[in-house]
């Protein structure tokens, strides 16, 4: 039932002529979470600073930008990817300024293999949250699956600098010796 309501809310929205408020500014408290997990010890206090910024990240503008993120990532979650698209491409038309909407949009074009269509919403969403960490690991994710490999070590570097304890830091070794080949 949640879902018809949504997809009407979703139908409707054009109609409603919201205005998408500014997102909220997590600029300080993104940047002293970096802090945070680059003094980490281990791992699990470094994935566990990763959690809280996937908090601040997925704190959208208003409840209607929030219900629209919300419906996205859950049909994401269940393979749903058109209707994840739905609710992305709606959350990106109301809110065009707020970096997770275009974050989200480019792991459901990640998860469908269009990797081309990925890259320009990871860039976006690097304009808008420069410290968003995940965006930067999805990049380098999808620069070694568009065989890439020395600009995604350079953006794998850029998010280990940000957080050293991301599980994709084994792929590092992989890219660097592609790189040293060119």
């Amino acid at each position: 039932m949640k879902h018809i309501l949504i997809a009407l809310s979703l139908a409707a929205a054009p109609a409603q002529a919201q205005t998408c408020p500014p997102a909220p500014s997590h600029s300080d408290a993104l940047q002293a979470l970096v802090a945070e997990a680059q003094a980490a010890p281990d791992r699990a206090a470094g994935m566990d600073v990763s959690n809280r910024m996937w908090m601040l990240w997925t704190d959208a503008p208003d409840d209607h930008a929030q219900e629209l993120l919300d419906e996205g990532m859950a049909r994401r979650e269940s393979y749903d990817y058109d209707g994840a698209m739905t609710a992305l491409v709606a959350l990106i038309e109301y809110c065009p300024d707020y970096a997770e909407g275009y974050n989200q949009r480019a792991f459901v074009h990640f998860l469908r293999q269009d990797y081309a269509a990925a890259l320009p919403d990871l860039n976006r969403t690097l304009d808008l949250s420069p410290q968003h960490v995940a965006a930067l690991t999805g990049k380098a994710l999808t620069l070694t699956a568009l065989d890439r490999r020395g600009e995604a070590a350079l953006a794998l570097r850029a998010a280990l600098k940000m957080n050293p304890w991301l599980s994709e830091r084994s792929l590092l070794p992989v890219l660097e010796e592609a790189e040293d080949a060119l």
